[in-house]
């Protein structure tokens, strides 16, 4: 009875980290670099989307490589350790009205420096059309510096500065650190469409934010949650339309 304990315990402490990896939907392994892409299987339930998304991570992979085997050919003893390595996740986050699909895509980047690198970036899938789009549609002006995009911001900024409070990281909730988050579509921050309690709604938008882009690497990524209320004055009939319900608890209280 006591060796069958300790098998079980052994098992329940050591069973998922000797899980095998996920198959990687492409991959590039040379002695300089090895680069993997991985889609979520919601994601490869979508012909369309999922050709896109691997489109863009082939092309992602070939870049690393070909800057992998340059860097090797330079600097050769900076891989006595090993080959560079890479990876990006395409994972989804939400489907809302039955149309729009938001995929967060996460990168990993280890070129043997001091510590590895990540990045987070965002996609907004119309099923109806097969294409990635904007936030444009659900809002009646998205200008630089016009009246969406200033009370985005400030709701971002307030967003964060609430989970740097939490994470006892207020030393760093400075405009200092803030200052990348500008008013306008293209400054304002990697988007997501949130999920909600109401099923078919969207509970607002989730800002994603990589390490070093609104705090020290330390503190890593942040996400801020703009609720759609904030935003009811600018929407438009489809945007109205999308938004309603509150955001999800357990989506609350991730990173």
């Amino acid at each position: 009875m006591r060796a069958f304990a300790v098998a079980t315990f052994c098992c329940a402490l050591f069973g998922p980290v000797l899980a095998a990896d996920p198959k990687p939907d492409a991959l590039v392994k040379t002695k300089s670099v090895e680069a993997r892409v991985l889609l979520d299987e919601r994601i490869k339930a979508d012909a369309a989307l999922a050709a896109d998304c691997l489109s863009e991570g082939k092309k992602w992979l070939d870049k690393n490589a070909a800057e992998a085997a340059a860097a090797r050919k330079a600097d050769p003893q900076f891989f006595r350790d090993g080959g560079w390595d890479f990876e990006r996740k395409y994972e989804l986050r939400s489907v809302v009205a039955d149309r729009y699909v938001s995929i967060l895509r996460n990168d990993y980047m280890n070129t043997r420096g001091a510590h590895p690198n990540s990045d987070v970036n965002t996609i907004l899938w119309d099923k109806a059309g097969n294409k990635r789009i904007s936030i444009r549609p659900f809002f009646t002006e998205t200008a630089d510096n016009g009246a969406t995009m200033k009370a985005t911001v400030k709701a971002i900024i307030a967003s964060l500065k609430a989970e740097k409070k939490k994470r006892d990281a207020g030393d760093t909730a400075t405009d200092e650190w803030f200052n990348g988050v500008a008013p306008s579509l293209l400054k304002v921050g990697a988007v997501t469409l949130a999920p909600s309690t109401e099923a078919g709604k969207s509970s607002g938008l989730t800002f994603h934010y990589p390490p070093y882009a609104v705090g020290p690497y330390a503190e890593g990524e942040y996400v801020a949650f703009v609720p759609w209320e904030t935003l009811k004055p600018y929407l438009t009939a489809e945007g109205t339309r999308i938004f309603g319900g509150a955001r999800p608890k357990g989506d609350a209280e991730e990173p």
